[in-house]
């Protein structure tokens, strides 16, 4: 018995790395899982059948999956992708959005159009697949009012703090986040939950950056073995979130580094000051800032947003 028996998912980006790891953990809980990958390098440019090893994985595992080599970040590719996980396996109940690609360079050196395709492929590659799948559990919530659904979707540490030389990506990634928010809203009253996770791993994207070391597939580290950046380590908490235990949780960004689970609290209101009723003075911020907010005026400290 698995946490997901009976389940539909769908994993976008998962001919490899985090996504295979996903599509494989999802399978492995019992879920019947359409794998869809575009196949492109990880600039996003070109196209392959990478998705093709990862269901051959998951079926040499006992697992039923199938292969969808749509572009999620066209809006009419999504949704075929939507309507043949419908029309092969009978339902849809998880949708997870992985698919992602960089085009890293400090913002002086940035194209634009890489700006645009970073953001094209993160954020409408979310947004689209996202669509179809709320408009079929509405559909389904209007007949059967106990149905459920389950949307998991990807952020991660640049989108959440930022990081050197990654504008469009850690913009896509934090649009993602304000998108789950907004979406965990929305589909509440159809069954629906929504949750954000911040995978790590040692993958395709973090092997752009100099000195990460050698990309890990799911399948090169042992079932009994561990290692700390294995891509595989965040895909049990998506298998949960996905599963009817976690019908409490929506609307949430968990990080998954290592071993560590991590349950963010995001923007919050840190410190406040009023001006009384009235409206401010510019003249008069600077001080109220430096003595009520950040507690610097005469104390010889620099202002650290951290």
């Amino acid at each position: 018995m698995g946490l997901l028996d009976g389940k539909v998912a769908v994993v976008t980006g998962a001919g490899r790395g985090i996504g295979r790891a996903h599509a494989l953990e999802l399978a492995r809980q019992g879920a019947r899982v359409l794998v869809n990958d575009l196949g492109g390098s990880v600039r996003g440019e070109g196209a392959g059948n990478a998705a093709d090893t990862t269901v051959k994985l998951i079926e040499e595992r006992g697992g039923t999956a199938r292969v969808h080599y749509g572009d999620v970040a066209d809006h009419d590719q999504a949704g075929d992708m939507v309507a043949c996980a419908v029309d092969t396996y009978g339902s849809l109940d998880i949708l997870v959005n992985n698919a992602g690609i960089v085009r890293d360079a400090a913002i002086w050196n940035m194209p634009r159009e890489d700006f645009d395709a970073v953001l094209r492929v993160h954020v409408a590659g979310t947004w689209s697949p996202c669509h179809h799948a709320a408009a079929y559990w509405r559909r389904r919530a209007k007949e059967n009012p106990a149905s459920t659904g389950r949307i998991v979707n990807t952020t991660s540490g640049a989108g959440l703090g930022g990081n050197f030389g990654q504008t469009g990506y850690a913009a896509a990634k934090a649009a993602i986040v304000g998108m789950t928010l907004t979406l965990a809203l929305e589909l509440r009253r159809s069954g629906v939950t929504v949750n954000a996770v911040g995978p790590s791993g040692l993958t395709r994207i973090t092997a752009t950056m100099p000195g990460a070391g050698e990309v890990i597939e799911p399948e090169d580290v042992a079932d009994d073995a561990w290692h700390p950046m294995d891509p595989s380590n965040s895909s049990p908490l998506v298998a949960w979130l996905a599963s009817d235990e976690a019908h409490y949780v929506t609307g949430q960004v968990i990080r998954s580094i290592e071993d560590r689970i991590i349950w963010m609290q995001g923007w919050r209101e840190r410190k406040s000051t009023a001006a009384g009723g009235r409206r401010w003075d510019a003249a008069e911020i600077g001080d109220r800032m430096a003595t009520d907010i950040f507690e610097t005026r005469g104390a010889g400290l620099r202002f650290d947003p951290a």
